[in-house]
């Protein structure tokens, strides 16, 4: 119904306990006056009583929020059916880590009185672009990513030659696994697990981390937002290799291939219900030991498993 304030609800059918946390919020949110949308391929899963089915790709458009229940995978799954409409994101965390999502299972009803009450603030994550060309500068395809781009080999037991360029300038040749180009926001998962530095969501830059370099220079980096990041696999590469996008869009490289990550030109936009600071969702996250803390602010516990502020993996 038009000017019905509405929201999207998306759920990892895979898994019953989201099916039941989904079918809770959808029941509460209708309850509360709000219209609640479900995708088509959902709808028989879910089964929420008084919802409005919709077709994938128009998923989100006119409404507030979109309320993602699963793991960190399934909020980059929400991620795809709603950037084009510039849809806020809220996940409610059924992952191991999560840190893309905002919400506990066990703080339903308080996570729905915000979203009725409007008691939220949207933030807007960075993302990249993709670009992938053939020798000869042909353009073959394109692309996107919230957390990270990732050049990776396709068979174990090759290495991938690559050559890494930034800003127009070769930087370095390596053999190695592969290459990540991640974001900000992507810095706590792929890039993480290769070993590449955590950056606070509120710092704009591209990072870009080599996989298993057989070189003496293949350190992380961190570049400039507005840098342009070049993968090049060369020509006698022994191994093709794939363009995983968030681990969850790929494309199959052959030798001489060349991929180019830029800033996006669309953010990702996430609905926080929380403000305490980002510092606090690593100790949480992460379980790091903060026992002895002598700061001058107040802290919410003793030990990282007090800190109320809830929270990357694939799952």
């Amino acid at each position: 119904m038009p000017g019905t304030r509405g929201v999207l609800l998306v759920a990892h059918t895979g898994r019953p306990v989201a099916i039941d946390v989904a079918r809770d919020i959808g029941t509460r949110l209708l309850d509360a006056g709000l219209a609640v949308d479900v995708l088509a391929e959902e709808a028989d899963e879910l089964a929420v009583p008084g919802s409005r089915v919709v077709a994938a790709e128009e998923a989100g458009a006119g409404r507030e929020v979109a309320i993602v229940v699963g793991g960190d995978g399934s909020i980059l799954r929400g991620a795809e059916l709603t950037r084009p409409h510039g849809t806020a994101l809220l996940g409610v965390n059924l992952g191991h880590v999560g840190f893309l999502a905002e919400a506990e299972p066990d703080a339903l009803p308080a996570m729905v009185d915000k979203i009725v009450g409007q008691h939220y603030t949207v933030e807007e994550r960075m993302t990249v672009d993709v670009e992938v060309s053939h020798l000869g500068g042909r353009v073959a395809a394109g692309g996107w990513a919230l957390n990270e781009a990732s050049v990776e080999k396709a068979a174990r037991s090759r290495m991938l030659e690559v050559v890494v360029e930034i800003d127009g300038r070769p930087l370095s040749r390596w053999g190695c696994d592969g290459v990540v180009c991640a974001t900000p926001t992507g810095s706590t998962a792929y890039n993480f697990s290769a070993g590449g530095p955590i950056v606070w969501p509120e710092v704009s830059a591209l990072l870009l981390v080599p996989i298993s370099a057989h070189a003496l220079f293949a350190r992380p980096m961190v570049a400039s937002p507005d840098s342009v990041l070049a993968v090049e696999l060369l020509p006698s590469s022994p191994a093709s290799g794939i363009l995983w996008c968030d681990g969850r869009r790929q494309l199959d490289l052959a030798p001489g291939a060349r991929v180019e990550v830029r800033r996006g030109h669309r953010p990702v936009r996430l609905a926080r219900l929380h403000q305490a600071p980002f510092t606090d969702r690593l100790v949480a996250k992460f379980g790091l030991p903060v026992n002895g803390w002598r700061g001058t602010r107040p802290y919410p516990g003793s030990d990282a498993s007090t800190v109320s502020e809830p929270g990357g993996d694939r799952a």
